[in-house]
């Protein structure tokens, strides 16, 4: 496939949202392009998730499961979200998952599925393989997509902005047609080249927006481009300022490694510097409270304590038991020079998880015509203002199933999918210096760590969006006029994802789930 064919499903993105997506899609009959700024498909926000993904426990319910969620989520869960993931969820685990991919669950030894506990769970519902859940279904479902001989996976290119009759097409009445969306720039990082993908239906599974912040669990390209093209181009934005911050992350050294949400399911326990387990000051449910009262306790504590971090202990329990049950995380604070079986691990919190994003409906529609959104870079309201854990990849896998589906439906059945002549990219020249890119990013980092963080009031917003929107100008600027690469794409959206979300937090006057303000 060359720049300017026209496809039936363009899949931005390759995590799991991406794959649920293109595999519906492909095997409805669509012809399907998945395309990744990865240099393996792989590299996703999928690979990086250690806990599991809802199934369904002893005694459980779509009722049950509804009401967790709806409790995690501050009263703000979109209803019909709610219902639709705990009807449908654990059965598209079976089937998809499980039955079509082939992702290999731990079992207990009478052969069933092992169902573990996380937090804000009323019971153990959450399966896995070990502590690196993400990978074992990035690796099936990825294979997966493979096999279809409709889907085409291609790697080292992202996506620069989405084509619009109203922004891009050559036709000047095309202004005045309702908003749509007809496929994406996309630069290719081996040649170079902006190619014109023009597709019937975009989708965008692009993941998260954990970079914009210092600290966080993201991967490099976690940068928020879906949000930011999406932004640009019109499509409606909803609750981007809940961020989730993730309470356990190995405090060592300038990355944020995550601990999995599992080891507290499984029993271990926050600590202060003395021993003391600290969180039931905070909450009566201790270190299994919903993660943003976790995360502040933690900010709480280190605050009145001065201590540069907490600890989570799990060394109560059988020391080979934990190095079988976690032996990815064992591994890497092993590397660290700490034991997890033996001794507390010093934590903090990180950015983790946006629960805001692209508004979209049932079968990941956004607002603007033939635009769709799947997985983290979407809302479907099913978070709302905090993310229960393990809903994030069951939220892929049920909308991404639903809006491939669906989308290989329209392009079967004749809708209206007009193709415009679009203007070829116009190149520029100028050389871009690494420095000034590195001291943008930090200066974003900084700016939405210390200001639009765990803790926010009007004055740190005010004083965040005058050094945002003044980058945001700067970064234009150069970008009008500098040579094009993945760095300076990543840059632009990174500063347009921060005011995004710095813009909805100032409008956002009440605290509520992620979003806490002091005044």
């Amino acid at each position: 496939m060359t720049t300017g064919d026209r496809i039936d499903v363009l899949i931005i993105g390759s995590g799991l949202a991406g794959c649920a997506t293109a595999l519906s899609a492909a095997r409805a009959g669509a012809r399907v392009v998945m395309l990744t700024k990865g240099v393996r498909a792989e590299d996703s926000n999928t690979w990086e998730a250690q806990g599991g993904i809802i199934y369904r426990g002893v005694d459980d319910s779509p009722e049950r499961l509804a009401a967790d969620i709806v409790a995690a989520g501050a009263g703000l869960c979109y209803p019909e979200a709610v219902e639709l993931l705990s009807r449908e969820g654990p059965r598209l685990v079976e089937e998809v998952l499980i039955g079509h991919a082939g992702v290999p669950f731990d079992r207990a030894p009478d052969g069933t599925l092992d169902l573990t506990a996380e937090a804000a769970h009323s019971l153990p519902r959450i399966v896995h393989h070990a502590d690196r859940t993400g990978r074992s279904i990035e690796e099936a479902m990825l294979a997966a997509v493979r096999r279809e001989p409709n889907a085409t996976v291609l790697t080292g290119r992202t996506a620069v902005d989405l084509l619009s009759l109203s922004h891009d097409s050559r036709n000047p009445l095309d202004i005045y047609a309702a908003p749509t969306c007809v496929g994406a720039y996309v630069f290719d990082h081996a040649t170079r080249q902006v190619e014109s993908w023009l597709a019937k239906e975009t989708i965008l599974a692009t993941g998260g927006l954990g970079r914009i912040y210092l600290h966080t669990t993201n991967p490099a390209g976690a940068c928020g481009d879906g949000v930011a093209m999406a932004y640009r181009a019109g499509a409606r934005c909803l609750n981007m300022q809940f961020v989730q911050f993730h309470p356990t992350t190995l405090y060592h050294g300038g990355e944020r490694f995550l601990l999995s949400e599992s080891l507290r399911g499984e029993g271990a326990r926050l600590v202060d510097a003395g021993g003391r387990e600290f969180m039931f000051d905070y909450h009566p449910d201790g270190s299994l409270a919903p993660r943003d009262i976790v995360a502040r306790g933690i900010h709480q504590m280190m605050h009145e304590t001065g201590s540069p971090c907490a600890y989570l202990d799990i060394s109560h329990k059988k020391s080979d038991w934990v190095r079988q049950r976690f032996p990815t995380i064992a591994a890497r604070c092993q590397e660290a020079g700490f034991d997890l079986a033996t001794q507390p691990i010093p934590v903090v919190p990180a950015a983790h998880y946006s629960c805001g994003g692209i508004a979209v409906d049932d079968e990941g529609r956004s607002s603007m015509r033939r635009l769709r959104a799947v997985g983290e870079v979407s809302c479907t309201g099913l978070h709302g203002a905090n993310r229960l854990a393990s809903t994030s990849l069951l939220e892929c896998l049920v909308w991404g199933t639903r809006a491939g589906a669906d989308a290989a439906r329209c392009c079967a059945g004749g809708e209206d999918c007009y193709f415009p002549d679009i203007a070829p990219w116009q190149y520029e020249t100028e050389t871009v210096d690494p420095a000034l890119v590195a001291q943008d990013w930090l200066t974003i980092r900084q700016t939405m760590w210390n200001y639009v963080g765990l803790v926010r009031n009007r004055r740190r917003l005010d004083r965040a969006h005058e050094i945002i929107r003044e980058l945001q100008l700067e970064i234009g600027k150069f970008y009008a006029r500098a040579e094009l690469s993945d760095a300076l794409i990543s840059l632009r959206n990174g500063v347009q994802a921060a005011l995004a979300v710095l813009l909805a937090a100032i409008e956002s006057r009440e605290s509520r789930g992620c979003h806490y303000r002091t005044d």
